[in-house]
């Protein structure tokens, strides 16, 4: 039976069709391999008293974190659903919660793969851990944050490493909170291998199991047959790619301007929905904007990968200027960073938006840009950078009046 499985899998995926069986990729197809780490561990919207791990093992398993404060390790989390504890996953997504803010935590990763059932009774295998990582939790109030901004990688990691050490972010120097990725990692998403070689093996080899990371999705990120599955390796609150949060002086507004083609497009058979999708998010984020959370916060701050303005003229671009547009305008936003266009640009505040709009460059050499930004209580300071070094877009901006 293994070598009559092994064989199907094989024919699959010369097919291309692995991908589309649910929970299997082709980086679990060698089934005599031993378990392992595909990928991990890698941190994930991180508060100042949780955080979420996640990895990847190479077989079903059992797994866990030990953590704890300091130096000690004497805590340990699992994932549990419904009552049952979470386990024969390779996928893990684990929830650290009641830590400490602003305080060092040691941590590591354990599975125990699970060769499988005899009746109710499970057989395991063998125990794999991970060396220990570390973070900290920012705390309750924090007077300042730092962030870097990628875009519009397309399938070419080495991007990663290239614009973070050519702009000082070696390994004993990250200067930042976190990382974002504001879409466009992919060309289309087809499997897991490309999701984890692309885009979080090179984050976790740099900075992701100390420092998280976000992923928004971008126009390119829903496409492809393995797409659906993007959210199983990321966490994102309520599972959903709009949301927001704070951290330090700014409220981030995280909102998918989804596809830039009409939902009619003949390349995606009917199965695009992203009007409708984009008018329940402007619902959502006239309830976010009102929130005291929003109001009290000293800067606001909107990724978004397309922006509604200065992005052309394509059906996405519009739609998103018509049901997010008004609601950023009586905001009173501070910037909003986006992508897509491939062609780096600041706008200042004009006639349409009235508050500034900063677009990173595309993936190719020369075009290439990072944005750093820092923020205190009293002024947010951006600055977007080119592969060479040039700086091709400022802005410092004063805390406004509260609202």
């Amino acid at each position: 039976m293994l070598s009559d499985r092994r064989s199907f899998l094989e024919k699959m995926s010369q097919i291309g069709a692995l991908s589309l069986l649910p929970g299997v990729s082709a980086l679990a197809a060698n089934a005599e391999e031993k378990n392992h780490f595909v990928v991990g561990p890698y941190l994930q919207n991180i508060g100042a008293d949780e955080v979420t791990v996640m990895w990847i093992t190479h077989k079903n398993s059992f797994s866990w974190v030990e953590y704890g404060a300091g130096g000690y390790t004497s805590k340990r989390e699992f994932g549990y659903n419904n009552g049952l504890i979470e386990a024969n996953n390779r996928i893990n997504k684990i929830t650290l919660t009641g830590l400490k803010p602003g305080t060092d935590h040691k941590y590591r990763i354990v599975s125990t793969e699970i060769l499988g059932y005899k009746g109710s009774k499970v057989e395991f295998g063998e125990t794999i851990t991970s060396p220990m990582s570390s973070f900290k939790t920012p705390a309750v109030s924090e007077d300042e944050v730092k962030f870097v901004i990628f875009n519009d990688i397309h399938d070419r990691p080495q991007i990663i490493p290239q614009l973070l050490y050519r702009h000082g972010y070696t390994g004993n120097v990250r200067d930042y909170d976190f990382v974002v990725f504001n879409g466009d990692c992919f060309d289309w998403v087809t499997e897991e291998q490309q999701l984890v070689d692309h885009l979080i093996k090179p984050s976790t080899d740099i900075f992701a199991s100390e420092f998280p990371f976000i992923l928004t999705q971008g126009n390119h990120e829903c496409r492809g047959s393995f797409s659906r599955h993007i959210p199983e390796y990321f966490a994102y609150p309520d599972n959903k790619f709009y949301y927001a949060f704070s951290r330090g002086p700014i409220r981030f507004v995280i909102l998918d301007s989804g596809e830039d083609k009409t939902d009619d497009s003949v390349e995606y058979g009917g199965l695009s929905a992203f009007d409708r999708y984009r008018e329940i998010q402007a619902k959502w984020l006239e309830k976010e904007v009102a929130s005291e959370e929003f109001k009290k916060a000293d800067f606001r701050v909107v990724l978004i990968h397309i922006s509604p303005y200065h992005s052309g003229d394509w059906h996405g671009t519009l739609h998103c200027q018509k049901v997010f547009g008004p609601i950023l305008n009586k905001a009173k936003i501070d910037i909003q960073i986006s992508g897509h266009t491939h062609r780096y640009m600041t706008h200042d505040a004009d006639a349409t938006h009235n508050y500034p709009i900063v677009i990173g460059g595309g993936p190719l050499e020369g075009n290439r840009t990072l944005i750093k930004v820092r923020a205190t209580k009293k002024e947010l300071n951006l600055k977007m950078i080119r592969d060479d070094g040039q700086v091709v877009g400022k802005y410092d901006i004063a805390r406004k009046t509260k609202m």
